[in-house]
């Protein structure tokens, strides 16, 4: 078994990869501090209480359960330990947006109010413009494969096939390419590996690999819309993330016992029971020295260890807590990197039900291109945006006063933008205006709380690299090898973990991180 005892660690940041690697370091009898520069743990999973409303700020999809068994087993635990889970039904709910100009005659009865498919076609409306049709997607696969037909003949039996793609990318995938970290171009040039990754979608982008299967853009946007947890777009993720369909539709969305704020708290209070010590409110403003001496830096006064692990954003971390000569990448290096969106969130308090909305929905033009290329290509504000509600009242009746609902709605939208209170007053305005034109909820009167977060709140409160809500985005030349080590490639001591890492983005992929990390750690020192 591996031995950390009499080391002393402190980790910078309480997000989940800090959280996660503070675990398993303790465990292995480390000294372990975790010091957050906000008043709460658990980083961008952080929470908003507002007059008896309560908001996960952050991630807010509980996906992969399997992760979170796996990693609480690692200490002789599971999930229902620290809190209970609910599976959605539906999982989600996707209104397309659509005028009756446009064309609605290749939706199918049924569709239109959520319900199955049947073999009648709806009749193209008249009139101002409306919401298109809506779909709901349930963990009964014999009703979506239906649903999937009533748009594309042969489309039920293709999804099937893609489905038992995406398991077996799954499978292999998590097993060979995501629990192992082969951080090196030799790691891959062996037999063993060689044979596990054969027929595995490595090459080519996602965008190519859905057209393989089906037709029909909206079908194709079924399949695509799990790419905004990678932060990247149709055409620049790498065909391998096809596996995230495995997740979707096969493990199911589920919702923990108190959002994914009770998870965080599952997480904190296992590595108390493991002796870890938490510190809020206390930033870390420098790292000096190295192995068997730094000196962290805090308002405080200085923390000293034999180890530092970093879960602050990466970029942060070399430009303003290390001094030049000690920094893995140059100024250049962070410029030249592709990232993930930011996002503009509207955190809501209303009077009354939302019918009209699922747990989680999602809202997509019908054609969703100019939406990236917004993001990606030509950053500026979506003219016509593809965006998330997540409406957890739904689920758990403590978020919200009785008589009233919680919401969020999430655009996804170009790190670095413009961010002023002006532009955010007419953008909140113009997506209430569309959530009311697309899905029949209008939210404009009935607001009693109303809170933003936006590019400038993630670069301030979470020192992200032009304020990007995720990281650096899963394009094929920042996966696996491609994004930045957990070793530091200066400082003998120092680690890094969480979404610039790898495995990267999304509470799963962070929690795999932190034990990555751990294990480097082993290796050099247990």
């Amino acid at each position: 078994m591996t031995s950390l005892v009499g080391e002393s660690v402190v980790v910078i940041g309480a997000g989940v990869g800090g959280l996660s690697t503070a675990c398993y370091l303790a465990d292995a009898g480390a000294d372990v501090q975790v010091i957050e520069k906000n008043e709460q743990l658990g980083g961008r999973a952080s929470r908003l209480e507002v007059d008896g409303f309560r908001f996960d700020m952050g991630p807010s999809w509980y996906l992969m359960p399997d992760v979170f068994e796996r990693f609480f087993g690692e200490f002789g635990r599971t999930p229902t330990d620290y809190y209970e889970l609910e599976h959605l039904d539906p999982h989600y709910r996707i209104f397309f947006k659509e005028s009756a100009e446009q064309g609605s005659a290749d939706d199918a009865s049924g569709l239109r109010g959520g319900g199955t498919a049947s073999n009648e076609t709806a009749k193209p409306s008249r009139g101002p413009r409306t919401h298109g049709d809506r779909v709901d997607v349930t963990a009964d696969i014999e009703r979506t494969k239906e649903v999937f037909e009533s748009y594309e003949e042969g489309a039920g039996e293709a999804l099937e096939r893609y489905l038992e793609k995406s398991r077996e990318n799954y499978e292999v995938g998590m097993e060979h390419f995501v629990y192992e970290d082969r951080e090196r171009l030799r790691d891959y040039v062996d037999l063993d590996v060689a044979r596990q990754a054969r027929g595995l979608s490595l090459l080519g982008s996602m965008q190519g690999h859905v057209e393989n299967y089906f037709d029909h853009p909206k079908l194709q946007q079924i399949m695509q819309y799990t790419l905004v947890f990678l932060g990247g777009s149709p055409t620049n993720t790498p065909a391998l993330y096809n596996l995230m369909s495995h997740v979707d539709f096969n493990l199911g969305v589920w919702y923990p016992e108190n959002g994914m704020g009770g998870v965080i708290d599952g997480i904190v209070e296992l590595g108390a029971e493991l002796g870890v010590d938490y510190h809020t409110n206390r930033p870390a403003t420098a790292i000096k020295g190295r192995r068997g001496g730094f000196l962290v830096e805090t308002p405080d006064g200085p923390l000293t260890a034999d180890l530092v692990v970093s879960n602050a954003d990466y970029a942060h971390t070399e430009q303003s807590l290390l001094p030049p000569e000690r920094r893995g990448y140059d100024d250049d290096y962070w410029e030249s990197r592709t990232y993930a969106p930011s996002a503009f969130l509207c955190y809501l308090g209303v009077e009354g039900d939302l019918e009209e909305l699922a747990h989680h929905t999602l809202v997509l033009p019908t054609d969703w291109q100019d939406h990236f290329d917004q993001i990606f290509e030509e950053p500026q504000w979506p003219d016509d945006p593809a965006y998330y509600l997540c409406v957890p009242s739904k689920t758990d009746e403590s978020v919200a006063p009785e008589g009233h609902s919680n919401l969020f709605v999430l655009v996804p939208i170009a790190p670095g933008l413009e961010d002023t209170p002006e532009i955010r007053e007419r953008y909140r305005d113009q997506v209430l205006a569309d959530v009311a034109e697309n899905t029949g909820t209008d939210l404009r009167d009935r607001i009693v709380v109303e809170e933003t977060f936006s590019v400038e709140d993630f670069a301030s409160r979470y020192n992200s690299f032009r304020g990007t809500a995720l990281g650096m985005a899963h394009t094929l030349r920042q996966t696996s090898l491609f994004r930045p080590p957990h070793r530091s490639k200066e400082v003998d001591g120092l680690y890094f973990v969480g979404a610039d890492t790898t495995p990267g983005i999304g509470v799963p992929m962070c929690l795999i991180s932190g034990q990555l990390t751990a294990e480097k750690v082993f290796e050099d020192h247990g």
